[in-house]
């Protein structure tokens, strides 16, 4: 399908304001090769139009069946920053792919959010255990009244609270700091590579 100057004109239109939503998440000349890639998409897809439908439908169909502009910009980045994650499985690669998610979907904002809880637990057993050998009466197991009521470090020690545990809080407390991070940021990826497949499909 040919299309007329105001066919053209509704085009330019949406990739503008594309263009302008997809320069708020990506770097800008990223944004420039998606808009270009978009843009030839939604040609292609009008090239390949029945001739019997007229230039206005055919324009609106293909352009409502993309989405809207910031809608199509967010897809767009959270799937940029799950490539990156996935490739390099760097901490900051998948960091950000999670936070992309958390922020366009509702299902990435609990996944996110489980996660993210694995990984200050992961950091909280690792303090704990750098912690230790520089205070070492704020560290440990805290008994109240003869129950356990927490593990970690408190500044100061609560009143009536005695503190449990000698040095070998340091290594439980780093090799258990350490599995929790590894174990979270392997359900990280695997949570990623579950995205991947479900938009791809």
């Amino acid at each position: 399908m040919k299309l007329s100057e105001s066919g053209d004109a509704r085009i330019r239109g949406y990739l503008y304001i594309l263009g302008r939503s997809l320069k708020s998440f990506l770097p800008r000349e990223m944004a420039l090769d998606a808009l270009r890639e978009i843009e030839s998409h939604v040609r292609e897809r009008l090239e390949q139009t029945d001739a019997a439908e007229s230039e206005e439908t055919a324009v609106a169909r293909v352009l409502a069946e993309l989405g809207p502009p910031l809608q199509v910009a967010r897809a767009y980045s959270a799937e940029i920053a799950v490539e990156a994650a996935l490739a390099t499985g760097g901490m900051g690669a998948v960091s950000r792919a999670l936070w992309r998610l958390a922020s366009t979907t509702v299902a990435g904002f609990f996944a996110t959010l489980g996660l993210f809880v694995g990984y200050v637990l992961g950091l909280g057993l690792v303090a704990t255990s750098v912690l230790k050998p520089i205070f070492p009466e704020n560290v440990g197991l805290f008994i109240v009244d003869g129950i356990p009521r927490s593990f970690g470090a408190q500044f100061p020690v609560p009143p009536n609270a005695q503190v449990w545990g000698g040095y070998w809080v340091v290594p439980l407390s780093l090799a258990a700091g350490l599995g929790v991070l590894v174990l979270t940021h392997r359900w990280a990826r695997a949570y990623l590579l579950w995205w991947r497949s479900r938009t791809s499909t």
